[in-house]
């Protein structure tokens, strides 16, 4: 049973990139850019952005699936959770801490895996409008990016 969960906790983390790409490109970049377009423009002096409304979102639904396993006995609602929740922390840590620099850590990082990820995000903000963007992954960007 350990077995089992464990991959579904795995799954959950790795389809969470999947789904963070679809989102990004499909929904952030599509009917709901009025919420994300902040996040490609100069910051003023809020730390906060509208954009941010989507970590409460997939914290929702995490915790929604915590509701599953506790209230109606649905056991992979923990796994389910926990992957989401973990993809969370990887997102913000790689996104909001590393590539944005919210918080002044990780910045010495040199490795040809930090470089692509940053290039990729660099790439994708040089557009800093709705409709022709490029590159819309987290972790998992193409390898044009790590040459």
């Amino acid at each position: 049973m350990i077995i089992l969960w464990i991959i579904i906790l795995i799954f959950s983390f790795l389809f969470m990139e999947l789904n963070a790409w679809f989102t990004h490109k499909y929904i952030m970049h599509g009917f709901l850019w009025s919420i994300h377009k902040d996040h490609h423009k100069k910051h003023g002096k809020s730390w906060f952005e509208r954009n941010d409304l989507f970590f409460i979102y997939y914290a929702l639904v995490s915790f929604g699936f915590v509701i599953l396993w506790g209230e109606y006995n649905f056991w992979p609602g923990l796994p389910i959770a926990i992957g989401i929740f973990l993809y969370g922390l990887c997102y913000f840590i790689v996104h909001d801490i590393f590539i944005h620099q919210r918080f002044k850590l990780f910045r010495n990082i040199d490795n040809k895996y930090a470089r692509g990820i940053r290039r990729a995000h660099k790439v994708h903000h040089k557009n800093i409008n709705k409709n022709n963007g490029e590159c819309f992954g987290m972790l998992w960007v193409p390898k044009k990016y790590f040459k």
